[in-house]
C-alpha cells in the first residue's frame, strides 16, 4: 500500500510543476516551463459494488495518503508536510500540521479544473455584488482577505437496476347529479350539480428503472444542499485518475463512505420509482399501499470534482463559499444586517402610511373591501414581503 504523493520537478529548474487549468499540461511557476500531460484514454471503470465492500481493505483497491483535519469544520484534507501552518480551505481557521495517514479507496477519476483562480475570483465577486441585506463590511472584508483555494472534492456515483412490486389503488373520476341549497339574489333555491366523486379500484403490479451516474457528494466540509446547487457536472469530460491534475492543488479525503454514499442514492432513486409505480398505476388518482424494491447490478466509480473554495471569519461564525471550476456557478454562505433588514421595514411602513394618506383615511374607511383601493393595497403589499 503506497503513499500518495503529487511531486513533479521541472526538467530544467526543478521547482514545482502545477497544472494548469483548462489545459493539458503542467506549467513551472518559476521558470515558466510547460510539461504536456499524456492523457489515459481507456474510459474510467465501474467497480461491482459487493465486491468492492468485500475488498474494503485489499491494499489493490487502498492508498495512504497524509492528511490533516481542522478542528473547527472537520474537514480532513492533504497538507503538504513541509509546511508547518496553514489555514483551512473551508472556513479559514489557522491550523498547524499535525498530519496522519489517512487510507481510502483510490479515486478512479478525476474531472480537471477548467475555471482559472482570476475566473473564479471574477466570479466570487459578481456573487458578492448581488447579495441582499449583507453588512456592507463583510463585501469589504471578502474582497480584501478572499483567498479561493482549488480543491478537488470526492464523489460517488452508482449506477444501479431496481425492480419494485407494489400494492395499491387506481381512483377514477365519474360525476353524479346532485341537489344543492344555494342563494340567488337573496333567496334560497334548489339547484341541480354535477358533483366529481372517485371510484377505488384495488391494482397491483412491477415496475424497472436503470438509474445511471446517480451522482453523491461524499464530503461533510460543505453543505449538501449547498454543492448540489453547483449541478450540472460535465462528467463525460471526467479522465482515468492521473496525479498530474492535481499537481498545485489540494485534494480532500471523502468522509461518507461507500457504503453511505449508496443510502443515499437510494433515497433519490425513491422518488423517481414512486413516480414509476403512480404512472403505471395509472387513473385519475393513486394511492400506493405497499412497495418492495430490489436494488441489482450496482455498480460505482470514486471520482475528484474540481471547486474552488473560500472560507473565512466574520465576526464569530465561519462561512463558505464555492465555486465550480468547470462553470464558474457560485454558491455560499451568508450573513444578514439587521439594520439593513430593520431599515427596509421601517422603509415600507412609512410608504404604507403614505398610500393611506393618499388615498384618504375617511375614503377607505367607508369603502367596503372590494373597492379599488383595498385591491390596489392587497396588490401591492406582497411585492414587500
Amino acid at each position: 500500500m503506497a503513499e500518495e504523493r503529487h511531486s513533479f520537478p521541472c526538467q530544467q529548474c526543478g521547482a514545482q510543476l502545477s497544472y494548469q487549468p483548462g489545459t493539458q499540461h503542467m506549467v513551472c511557476g518559476h521558470c515558466g516551463h510547460q510539461h504536456q500531460i499524456s492523457i489515459d484514454n481507456r474510459g474510467i471503470d465501474e467497480v461491482d459494488f459487493y465486491s468492492a465492500l468485500d475488498q474494503i481493505q485489499d491494499t489493490q483497491t487502498q492508498i495512504v495518503s497524509l492528511a490533516v483535519k481542522c478542528h473547527n469544520c472537520a474537514a480532513e484534507f492533504e497538507f503538504d508536510k513541509n509546511i508547518h501552518a496553514d489555514e483551512c480551505p473551508y472556513c479559514g481557521t489557522k491550523i498547524v500540521n499535525d498530519s496522519h495517514e489517512y487510507r481510502h479507496i483510490k479515486p478512479w477519476g478525476v474531472l480537471p479544473f477548467k475555471i482559472t483562480a482570476d475566473e473564479a475570483t471574477t466570479a466570487y465577486k459578481k456573487w458578492l455584488k448581488r447579495l441582499w441585506f449583507a453588512p456592507s463590511k463583510l463585501k469589504k472584508y471578502a474582497r480584501k482577505n478572499q483567498k479561493l483555494n482549488g480543491m478537488y472534492i470526492p464523489y460517488w456515483t452508482y449506477d444501479c437496476a431496481t425492480r419494485t412490486r407494489y400494492v395499491g389503488e387506481r381512483g377514477t373520476f365519474y360525476q353524479v347529479p346532485q341537489r344543492v341549497r344555494v342563494r340567488v339574489n337573496g333567496r334560497w333555491t334548489t339547484q341541480t350539480r354535477m358533483v366529481t366523486k372517485i371510484r377505488w379500484q384495488k391494482v397491483s403490479g412491477r415496475v424497472g428503472r436503470h438509474f445511471d451516474d446517480i451522482l453523491i457528494f461524499a464530503s461533510n466540509s460543505l453543505p449538501r444542499n449547498m454543492a448540489r446547487e453547483l449541478a450540472p457536472w460535465d462528467l463525460q469530460h471526467a479522465v482515468p485518475y492521473q496525479e498530474e491534475f492535481l499537481s498545485g492543488f489540494r485534494s480532500e479525503m471523502y468522509q461518507t463512505d461507500l457504503q453511505q454514499g449508496f443510502d443515499i442514492a437510494r433515497q433519490r432513486m425513491h422518488p423517481v420509482i414512486k413516480s414509476d409505480i403512480s404512472a403505471d398505476i395509472g387513473g385519475d388518482q393513486q394511492r400506493i399501499h405497499n412497495a418492495e424494491t430490489e436494488y441489482g447490478n450496482i455498480q460505482f466509480k470514486h471520482l475528484l470534482l474540481p471547486f474552488w473554495v473560500a472560507g473565512f471569519r466574520f465576526g464569530k461564525k465561519s462561512y463558505q463559499f464555492i465555486v465550480n471550476a468547470r462553470t464558474g456557478e457560485v454558491q455560499g454562505e451568508r450573513p444578514y444586517s439587521k439594520w439593513k433588514i430593520f431599515f427596509t421595514a421601517l422603509l415600507f411602513l412609512i410608504l404604507v402610511v403614505l398610500l393611506l394618506g393618499f388615498f384618504g383615511l375617511s375614503q377607505i374607511h367607508n369603502a367596503p373591501l372590494d373597492t379599488p383601493i383595498f385591491e390596489d393595497l392587497i396588490y401591492i403589499l406582497p411585492d414587500f414581503q
